[in-house]
């Protein structure tokens, strides 16, 4: 692997953090970022969401390692300095969202080749949430998984909700599957929108953070969803939703106050996860790992204790090692 860009003025995460290129399946490049952690007790696999980036999670690394966890990130394809997939670079853009799976292997190839602490455990936000639940559903060697927001519908009134079955489906028949979705716009969320209406963290400081982190790297910045992008995801929450939870260790956070993905889908899945437990943060909103420092830590705390209860995993198939993208 070769050493990638990794931009620690803006980080503020352990110091000895740093980022690779790998390349997907289909020759996609993605970048990948590694936290180790001295006498780590495992790995977690942290997938971020949708226009997020490696290092808007560096503070979430210094967390977990503070909990004696290394941590392993990645750049989805479309987003971060991983390959963009349209020529408008700011578009929110996949192809299939099973071409996320291709991400997934390249990651685990990332966490042999760097030769990670064992056992991993992923941790997953929004859309990685969604990548996340395929990805555990299909076996990712993992001993526990949790879940911050994660993406397993998305927050569409009743009447509107047809729509946008109709506009995603016709846009993509129509050669139009690269154009944004409605309300989308070329512009980064964080730089249009004032810190007192946001949906993402009750945070002045993390808000601000964010902001500085795409003023001083807009490279890193994205914008709306495509309409393909859209009914790509309307189609995988969907099918996901049929398939029943795996056999894993489970913990899932959201806010009380979520505005951006559908919370009855969540409690729906958590309430048959047989090895699951739902908490909502009262006043959360969407990133409530980037909420107050009071609110971070008692959920880091939780997040520590569920990858802290697994037994080391023996099972040959949890090893990155025996694992081929």
């Amino acid at each position: 692997m070769e050493r990638a860009p990794y931009f620690d003025d803006v980080a503020d995460g352990p110091p000895d953090g740093g980022a690779w290129w790998v390349s997907a399946s289909d020759g996609v490049r993605l970048r990948i970022g590694y936290w180790p952690c001295d006498g780590a007790k495992g790995t977690v696999l942290l997938y971020p969401g949708r226009t997020e980036y490696i290092e808007k999670y560096s503070r979430a690394a210094t967390d977990l390692a503070a909990r004696g966890y290394a941590t392993l990130a990645i750049d989805w394809r479309g987003q971060g300095l991983s390959d963009r997939l349209t020529t408008d670079q700011m578009a929110g853009h996949v192809h299939l969202f099973a071409d996320y799976q291709r991400d997934v292997a390249a990651m685990l190839e990332a966490a042999r080749a760097l030769d990670v602490p064992n056992p991993l455990h992923l941790l997953a936000h929004s859309m990685g949430g969604c990548i996340g639940l395929r990805a555990v559903m299909d076996g990712l060697p993992v001993a526990s998984c949790a879940f911050s927001g994660p993406m397993w519908g998305i927050q569409i009134s009743a009447t509107l909700r047809p729509v946008a079955w109709s506009l995603s489906w016709s846009g993509r028949r129509l050669g139009m599957g690269h154009v944004y979705a409605p309300g989308g716009a070329a512009e980064s969320y964080v730089l249009k929108e004032p810190f007192a209406s946001n949906k993402l963290t009750n945070d002045a400081e993390m808000y601000q953070h964010m902001v500085d982190q795409t003023r001083a790297h807009p490279e890193l910045g994205l914008g709306g969803p495509s309409l393909r992008w859209l009914h790509e995801a309307l189609r995988e929450c969907l099918i996901l939703s049929r398939r029943p939870s795996p056999d894993l260790p489970c913990l899932t956070v959201a806010g009380s106050d979520e505005m951006i993905v559908d919370m009855p889908r969540i409690k729906q899945r958590m309430r048959a996860w047989p090895k699951g437990t739902l908490y909502i943060v009262d006043g959360g909103r969407h990133e409530v790992l980037m909420d107050t420092a009071t609110v971070r830590d008692d959920l880091f705390d939780r997040i520590g204790a569920l990858y802290d209860a697994q037994v080391a995993c023996r099972n040959p198939s949890h090893d990155p090692s025996e694992i081929s993208a």
